[in-house]
């Protein structure tokens, strides 16, 4: 978190002030427009650290060095004191010193450590030092003969690099990559610990990671561990950057000096710093990710969960971020959210929380982990919903934080997969719902995404009681988002009221299409993004699914909504669009001789281009088994012998093409697709 106004420096910041403070500011009390005035008056020195004797020259670079001590005193640790220097334009002032041909050791030293401190922590001092060209003028002071200008730039650098507004280094490049290994190679642990940020901050894509793997980045990394705290927590950052979704970097990493790399970063865990044990796990996780093949060791997994669950005893960054890599381990892995139980995981994460405000990170980060526990085993929800984490969840609703909110609302979602939580009375549903709805009207997209996650799964745990949705005007506020301009909130409304809309009577379906209308049923269908279309058709499903009257709704109103569907199934090139409207149209030609005449004519409109296929045949040609699956039980239900007009409606399709491609399918690889031909 950046610092306080009154607040104390970052740990990087005090360290460069304690490298570079000779003495104590002399005039601590200045004002700040005077030292900016004054720093900006002293100007070049001629002379001044170049061997130039000039009177004059020297007093201007002591009241140089001067004024750059103190401004740098004055901001170390002071987020109100740099914003004020900031607006006072004190930041290309303290580069052009760095520039200055003859500013004296003194005067680099503490204008790169002014210009560190001014893009530590603060996005706009970030902004400024860039602007003013510093970047360029440290690198170049990389090479300085003295060793404490080296020092304080390799510091300041470090600072900048830690904010995203930095610039990339593009490793592909030949001329970059001899610059990061140069620095690597260097006898300066300072300027070691910058290469590995830079790495950190500039490795993106897979040709980098790649590019400095077969550069060897890795291995100097490795070899890099011994070195002090500080270094080795930056390498493994760095080695976690190289690796991380690269599945042939993970794959090299593991295997690299048969295993040395791998059991070092494993032999992290047990290290005495903390920091350096969460970053060890991580690097673990993003191996695991990466390569799972070359991380299977059960030992070492559950190693890493009690290592994770331990870090969250600790104070600070490390502690907020430790449950936060735990719900990254067992993301979509049911192993390991099996061991993570077996660890009693619930039960500290839970005491965890009861424990600690919900004003702070760690609370946030807490939630997701138990969201995550909670997201597959029914043991795991059970075993978080006490009394008074319920009640914690609820309050969390409620938040002012909007990350809390979003939290808590991942908690409910995977917690509702289980209708015991949900309808066995430890969570009330009507405080549940309306929690949950008036979540649907917040100020965040994020919170109202996360609220209708939540709805989406209740709305099915609900099966039995969903007239306490019906009633509780969710529906037309969900209509509301689906006509938002964020694409996944209306995916999520879609969803939602698709959910709502499974098994409902005929009564309940009438309510949600009146308030939905046809008109917006039909535009959803036609929506800018295939995800949403697919949703849209998938509601349109279970609309018409279990009562034959519900076919009006889609045929009915001048057919504009299976217009749509015709559309987009001539059209659309997302499988699961396809598959979503095949399943509808199968549902409508299965209700009456009415109902089949109008696939039939969504399947082979008349048109003046007989040269075209029908992409029914596209269908059935796809490699998509399901797609294949939906096509072939559409046509089913058109020709079904027993109908009265089946002759008919063959001889259209044959004359189509489609019974020919039919019968070309008798020995077709998916089983269902067989069995549904012999039918």
């Amino acid at each position: 978190m950046p610092a306080t106004a009154n607040g104390g420096a970052r740990p990087e910041e005090a360290a460069a002030a304690t490298s570079v403070s000779s003495s104590a500011a002399s005039c601590m009390g200045t004002r700040p427009e005077e030292l900016t005035a004054r720093l900006a008056g002293s100007g070049p020195a001629p002379g001044a650290g170049c061997g130039g004797s000039g009177a004059g020259g020297e007093a201007a670079e002591h009241e140089r060095v001067r004024a750059l001590r103190e401004i740098k005193n004055q901001i170390i640790g002071n987020r109100t004191k740099k914003l004020l220097y900031l607006r006072l334009g004190a930041v290309p002032a303290v580069v052009a010193a760095l520039a200055e041909p003859g500013a004296s050791p003194a005067a680099l030293v503490q204008a790169a450590a002014a210009a560190g401190s001014f893009a530590c922590g603060v996005e706009d001092g970030a902004r400024a030092v860039l602007a003013a060209g510093a970047v360029g003028h440290l690198t170049r002071l990389l090479v300085h003969p003295d060793e404490k200008v080296v020092d304080a730039s390799a510091r300041a650098l470090r600072m900048i690099y830690q904010s995203k507004l930095a610039p990339k280094f593009d490793v592909n490049s030949g001329k970059n990559m001899d610059f990061v290994l140069s620095l690597l190679n260097s006898e300066n642990e300072n300027v070691t610990e910058l290469a590995a940020n830079i790495i950190s901050h500039s490795c993106e894509n897979s040709a980098e990671q790649l590019s400095l793997c077969s550069a060897g980045v890795p291995q100097k990394l490795v070899s890099l561990f011994g070195g002090s705290m500080n270094l080795r927590d930056a390498c493994l950052d760095s080695v976690t950057a190289v690796i991380r979704n690269n599945s042939e970097v993970a794959k090299r990493f593991a295997s690299m000096d048969h295993g040395k790399g791998f059991r070092s970063v494993v032999g992290l865990i047990h290290d005495r710093s903390p920091r350096t044990r969460l970053l060890a796990c991580l690097c673990l996780i993003a191996l695991g990710h990466a390569s799972p093949c070359h991380f299977q060791d059960k030992q070492i997994k559950t190693k890493l969960i009690m290592v994770l669950l331990e870090l969250m005893e600790e104070p600070g960054h490390v502690g907020d971020e430790a449950p936060l890599a735990l719900t990254t381990l067992i993301k979509d892995s049911l192993e390991l959210q099996k061991q993570a139980l077996t660890t009693n995981a619930v039960e500290k994460l839970s005491s965890h929380l009861l424990a600690n405000s919900l004003e702070t990170k760690r609370a946030v980060t807490i939630l997701l982990a138990l969201s995550e526990l909670c997201s597959e085993l029914e043991e795991s929800r059970s075993q978080l919903m006490s009394a008074e984490v319920s009640t914690l969840i609820l309050e969390a609703l409620k938040h002012d934080w909007a990350d809390i909110r979003v939290a808590a609302c991942s908690c409910l979602k995977n917690i509702s997969r289980s209708p015991k939580v949900i309808s066995g009375g430890r969570l009330s549903c009507d405080t549940v719902i309306g929690s949950l709805i008036q979540l649907l009207y917040d100020s965040s997209a994020s919170v109202q995404v996360a609220a209708l996650g939540a709805i989406c799964n209740i709305a099915i745990s609900l099966a039995p009681r969903k007239s306490i949705l019906l009633h509780s005007g969710v529906v037309s506020q969900l209509v509301h988002l689906s006509k938002s301009m964020d694409p996944t909130l209306r995916l999520k409304s879609v969803w939602a009221l698709r959910n709502i809309m499974f098994l409902q009577s005929p009564k309940d379906k009438d309510f949600i299409v009146k308030e939905l209308t046809l008109s917006t049923l039909s535009s959803l269908i036609c929506d800018s993004e295939h995800f949403v279309q697919e949703r849209t058709l998938a509601l349109v499903h279970n609309l018409v699914d279990g009562y034959v009257e519900s076919a009006n709704y889609v045929i009915g109103e001048d057919g504009m909504v299976i217009d749509a569907i015709a559309r987009q199934l001539n059209n659309a090139s997302a499988p699961g669009v396809c598959i979503q409207g095949m399943l509808v149209l199968a549902n409508i030609a299965a209700a009456n001789e009415m109902t089949k005449k109008v696939v039939m004519n969504a399947l082979l409109p008349h048109r003046t281009d007989s040269i075209k296929p029908s992409f029914v045949v596209k269908f059935l040609q796809s490699k998509d088994n399901q797609l294949r699956l939906a096509t072939l039980w559409c046509l089913l239900n058109l020709i079904y012998p027993k109908c009265e007009a089946s002759s008919g409606r063959v001889i259209g399709l044959q004359n189509a093409g489609v019974i020919q491609q039919v019968k070309s399918m008798i020995n077709d690889p998916c089983l269902d697709c067989k069995s549904t031909y012999g039918a």
